[in-house]
């Protein structure tokens, strides 16, 4: 008898399906630790070295990972120019307001910390992304039936997986009300539970835009591309969009803080720049999984479609498992500790979930 998590998943495509869960899994594990290096960045404002680790997160990576979709004899900027301008403006558009997203992200960690910050921004960016992408093609392209894809196996799993977010949630709520304001600090030290649920709330709605993003630039490949890396490209235009918007925010915090003396404190531009990199490569290692990971997921659509949902909710885990590595939860109650691992174990049911549904 074949184990509970091979069943529905395409007799000899289980073993590719399986693999492309575990890319996506290595994937979420990476972003989830990109934060980690952060920690080691020496006397910089938040918004220089936010700045610093989006060149490589959202353009040096990415630009790097487009070049593996470009067979020999052609070039990335030919393939940009020969495409649909259409699905290239609106990529780019949307991995604009993705950025605003991004921004927002940086600070629910700062209010929330990495755990709690992560899991409810995430948890809105996977059920918005998930199915606001279908939405937004079927109002472009309503000739093309992108709404079949929101079967009733995937809007189950965008609601299970929701379900755990929220009682993630719930367990951070018990955290700020059990914790003294010192503990608190202790923990995160610029706490603030109101404050910080209204930014990650914010952060995941636009977040959700990545995904959106990434389905509009889905055709923007070569027909030679190999299967792995043919979402890089468009990988590459939503972060291109979104580093706009950072760098733009980011140029102003260093002028309206007077904080343009980080970039020549040269006593710590080595140890900085080697930790924004890490951060960065990181960062990009969650899509790379994602492209890697959904060209094993071919043979079932509703995985491809639920793999942005996947790809958040298994996040949302390893951001958790980081928190209780830093010690975000300490202190905390038993009860506190039960509802967490109660909603992480309801998240990674909801990864796969859907294919057992569908």
């Amino acid at each position: 008898m074949r184990p509970i998590f091979l069943l529905n998943f395409g007799g000899e495509k289980s073993m590719e399906i399986v693999i492309g869960l575990l890319i996506i899994a290595v994937g979420a594990f990476c972003q989830s630790s990109s934060y980690v290096p952060i920690n080691k960045i020496k006397n910089w404002s938040w918004e220089t070295y936010w700045l610093v680790q989006g060149v490589f997160a959202w353009l040096v990576f990415p630009f790097l990972g487009a070049l593996l979709a470009v067979p020999a004899g052609h070039t990335l900027s030919e393939l940009f120019v020969g495409s649909h301008a259409l699905d290239i403006l609106l990529t780019l558009f949307f991995g604009m307001l993705w950025g605003v997203g991004g921004l927002t992200f940086g600070l629910s960690m700062r209010y929330l910390g990495i755990a709690l910050g992560q899991s409810v921004a995430l948890g809105t960016c996977a059920g918005l992304g998930t199915i606001l992408a279908p939405v937004m093609l079927h109002v472009f392209y309503p000739e093309a039936g992108h709404l079949e894809k929101l079967t009733a196996a995937v809007l189950i799993g965008v609601a299970v997986t929701l379900v755990g977010i929220a009682i993630i949630g719930v367990a951070g709520s018990m955290k700020s009300r059990g914790l003294s304001e010192e503990e608190q600090r202790e923990a995160v030290k610029d706490f603030n539970f109101p404050k910080g649920i209204v930014i990650a709330v914010l952060a995941g709605l636009m977040s959700g835009c990545f995904n959106v993003g990434l389905e509009f630039g889905s055709s923007l490949h070569f027909e030679a591309s190999d299967a792995l890396f043919k979402t890089l490209p468009a990988t590459f235009l939503v972060t291109l969009g979104g580093f706009a918007t950072n760098a733009v925010y980011c140029l102003y915090q260093n002028r309206a803080n007077r904080t343009w003396g980080d970039y020549g404190k040269r006593e710590v531009w080595g140890n900085n720049l080697l930790f924004c990199m890490l951060a960065g490569v990181l960062w990009y290692s969650q899509f790379f999984g994602l492209a890697l990971g959904k060209g094993f997921l071919s043979g079932s659509q509703t995985l491809l479609t639920f793999a942005f949902c996947i790809l958040m909710a298994l996040n949302v885990v390893f951001s958790n498992v980081w928190g209780i590595i830093l010690k975000e939860w300490k202190g905390c109650s038993a009860k506190t500790i039960t509802v967490l691992v109660v909603g992480l174990v309801v998240l990674i049911v909801s990864s796969f979930l859907p294919q057992l549904l569908g």
